[in-house]
C-alpha cells in the first residue's frame, strides 16, 4: 500500500488569539486521504506559557518530528517556510475615544513632522529666491512688471506637490488609485520580514526555538 502525502505551507508568521496552538493555525495542509488530514491539522503543537513572551518560533523539522510520531507511515513535503513565528495576541475592546486619541497624536505627529521636513528642504534650496528670480526675468519680457505675494508659481507649487505626494501614496483617505500596494505597505512588508528573521536567528542562536534535538 502506497504511503499518504501530507503537504505542508506554512506562513513566516501568524498571530493567535488563543494558547494553544494546532498545526492547522500555522499553515495549510494538504492529504488525500481526508482522514488524515483532518488528525493533521487538529495536532496540537504547544501551548503558551507565561514566561514565553507572547512568542514562539517553531521549526518545520519540529512539525515533521510531531507529524512522524503520531503517522509513522506518513510522508510530508513542505512548500513553504521553514519557521514559523506564532504570535500570541490580545484584543482588547477599548472605547473610541481610546483609539482615538492616539490615532489623532500620530496623525498630528505626521501631519507636522511632513510640513516641518518640507519648509526645511525648501529653506536649504532657497526656492523663494528662485522664484523671485524667474519672476524678475518673466518681469523683464513683460516691461519690468513684477509679482508681488503668492504667485502663479507659489499656488501652481504648491498644488502640484500635494497632488505628487497623493499620487505617489496612491492613498486617498480610504481608498487607493489603482491596486498597486502603497510605498508604505511595502516598507512595513519589508520591515515585517527583517523582523521575523532576526527573531528567527536569534531564537536558533538562543536556543529557544521548538526544534528537533540533534
Amino acid at each position: 500500500m502506497k504511503a499518504e502525502t501530507l503537504y505542508l505551507k506554512l506562513e513566516r508568521s501568524v498571530e493567535l488569539q488563543k494558547d494553544e496552538v494546532f498545526l492547522k493555525d500555522l499553515g495549510k495542509c494538504y492529504c488525500r486521504e481526508e482522514s488524515v488530514l483532518q488528525k493533521a491539522r487538529t495536532l496540537k503543537i504547544f501551548s503558551f506559557q507565561k514566561n514565553d513572551g507572547g512568542r514562539r518560533i517553531v521549526s518545520v523539522m519540529y512539525l515533521i518530528a510531531l507529524l512522524q510520531k503520531e503517522f509513522p507511515n506518513l510522508q510530508i513535503e513542505n512548500v513553504g517556510e521553514t519557521e514559523v513565528v506564532v504570535k500570541r495576541i490580545h484584543v482588547l475592546k477599548q472605547k473610541w475615544i481610546r483609539q482615538g486619541i492616539p490615532a489623532l497624536f500620530v496623525c498630528g505627529i505626521c501631519f507636522f513632522g511632513s510640513a516641518f521636513t518640507i519648509i526645511a528642504f525648501h529653506n536649504d534650496i532657497a526656492i523663494g529666491k528662485v522664484f523671485e528670480r524667474i519672476y524678475e526675468m518673466a518681469a523683464g519680457m513683460n516691461g519690468g512688471q513684477k509679482t508681488t505675494g503668492a504667485g502663479v508659481l507659489e499656488i501652481s507649487y504648491s498644488l502640484g506637490l500635494a497632488v505628487g505626494i497623493i499620487v505617489f501614496f496612491n492613498h486617498i483617505g480610504g481608498r487607493r488609485i489603482t491596486k498597486d500596494p502603497t510605498p508604505i505597505e511595502v516598507e512595513m512588508r519589508v520591515y515585517e520580514d527583517q523582523v521575523n528573521t532576526a527573531l528567527v536567528e536569534t531564537a536558533d542562536r538562543e536556543g529557544k526555538m521548538l526544534d528537533i534535538q540533534l
